[in-house]
């Protein structure tokens, strides 16, 4: 295999262990909100290696898995995955390259805007008031995320020695 596929398939293997580890802490562990969100981290991830359409359909997918545990707001996100997978893909286009600054701010906002278009897909009876879901809370999940996402960045190497 060439250094492009070894690299691919690594990045898979990376994504599948966001995902399990995502429901391990969220439902099996039972952390609900102090866990990170690393379903969306994973997709991100997922979304830069991709095309378009594999992209959303990725995302889709993923957001149904979410979906499954959700009672009071089905499709909510999976609206939000598939519009954040698309979006994810098509920065592949505008930016080249994965810098020390471009991946924590594209985890940041990929994870805000996840989390701003889950606050509008939701119905008006289950969503809270806009500055604590999505500007505070959705801030602060999206700073958490874009941290573990340079530590592990870090730690793999995926900047040489930057």
């Amino acid at each position: 295999m060439s250094r492009v596929d070894v690299r691919a398939v690594l990045v898979w293997i990376l994504v599948l262990l966001l995902l399990i580890l995502h429901f391990v802490l969220h439902v099996g562990l039972s952390y609900g909100r102090e866990a990170p969100d690393l379903l969306t981290l994973g997709l991100l991830i997922a979304a830069r290696e991709t095309r378009l359409g594999r992209a959303t359909v990725f995302g889709l997918v993923v957001g149904l898995l979410e979906d499954a545990m959700s009672v009071l707001a089905f499709g909510a996100n999976t609206i939000a995955m598939t519009i954040v997978a698309a979006g994810g893909s098509i920065t592949r286009d505008l930016f080249v390259g994965d810098s020390r600054h471009f991946l924590p701010a594209y985890i940041f906002f990929g994870k805000w805007t996840r989390d701003l278009v889950h606050w509008i897909a939701v119905g008006r009876d289950v969503r809270q008031p806009f500055v604590e879901q999505v500007a505070v809370q959705g801030t602060i999940g999206a700073l958490y995320v874009a941290a573990i996402a340079f530590v592990m960045a870090r730690a793999l190497g995926a900047w040489g020695d930057a």
